[in-house]
């Protein structure tokens, strides 16, 4: 997708909005980053191999794909094609400041395993990396 179609996009999903929801909007098919170097290598006049290109891969925390919504949130249809509003579960509030300090006194002392049961406790969907 081209920015002015995702900007056109954003746009027509503003139009739906009545205060309050979550637009999911459909981008289309993910393309392959290297797929897109390899674009932008030929665009330049050259061909893939001519320009190094170094693969790193994911450094801690990044994530390869990124869910938008859980199962369990679903999505609601609009009158636009690609675009959809979620459902997000339902937070509640009361007790919710006492997690977020014992989180936040686990992450300061850098006690990661306790993050993760944490995370794991307040989270259901919630799976860490391996």
């Amino acid at each position: 997708m081209t920015i002015p179609e995702a900007v056109q996009l954003v746009l027509q999903a503003g139009a739906f909005a009545r205060g309050g929801e979550v637009f999911i909007l459909d981008m289309g098919q993910p393309i392959r980053i290297l797929d897109l170097v390899h674009d932008l290598i030929r665009l330049s006049g050259m061909e893939p191999g001519e320009i190094p290109v170094e693969i790193t891969g994911l450094r801690p925390g990044e994530k390869l794909y990124e869910e938008l919504l859980t199962a369990e949130e679903g999505l609601l249809a609009t009158k636009h094609e690609k675009i959809f509003v979620g459902r997000p579960e339902n937070v509640v509030m009361a007790g919710l400041e006492p997690r977020i300090d014992a989180l936040r006194a686990a992450a300061e002392s850098g006690d990661g395993p306790k993050v993760v049961a944490l995370l794991r406790e307040y989270v259901p969907t919630y799976t860490p990396m391996s």
